[in-house]
């Protein structure tokens, strides 16, 4: 079985990272933030903060149609569980890649009918997310 290429994430981190730069946001990257949802310790990409406000942001690539978005679900509940136990004020999951078949059900917030996740977590495509980013409006 060959290697999976997983370094498209990295891709992803450099291209959110000059945005919320410019933002006026400071960022740890790769940050353990406590335990994921019945399972192991829980890595974010990034934790971004600005006047004491602390935002977690998750990235996903989906470069070809794979199984990235059989995740969304579950990566929606851990970002959700650890807003409502940790010190942070939100959560996003940013979505990057042409692979996306479920992109627009995802960022169209179709999942809140199956999870409560309002106003906690919100799902945005790397553009939508670099857009806010980059004028200081996460």
């Amino acid at each position: 079985m060959a290697k999976r290429n997983t370094s498209t994430g990295g891709v992803l981190e450099a291209m959110i990272l000059p945005a919320l730069d410019r933002g006026g946001y400071q960022y740890k990257v790769q940050q353990n933030i406590g335990k994921r949802v019945g399972a192991g310790p829980h890595f974010v990409d990034v934790v971004a903060s600005k006047n004491g406000t602390e935002i977690l942001v998750s990235l996903k690539w989906q470069q070809v149609s794979g199984t990235a978005e059989q995740k969304v679900p579950f990566e929606i509940i851990c970002l959700l569980d650890a807003v409502d136990t940790g010190p942070y004020a939100k959560a996003f999951l940013v979505l990057g890649g042409e692979g996306w078949k479920l992109r627009d059900y995802f960022c169209g917030g179709e999942l809140e009918r199956y999870i409560a996740y309002k106003g906690k977590v919100e799902v945005l495509t790397l553009e939508g997310f670099v857009a806010r980013a980059n004028s200081g409006k996460l």
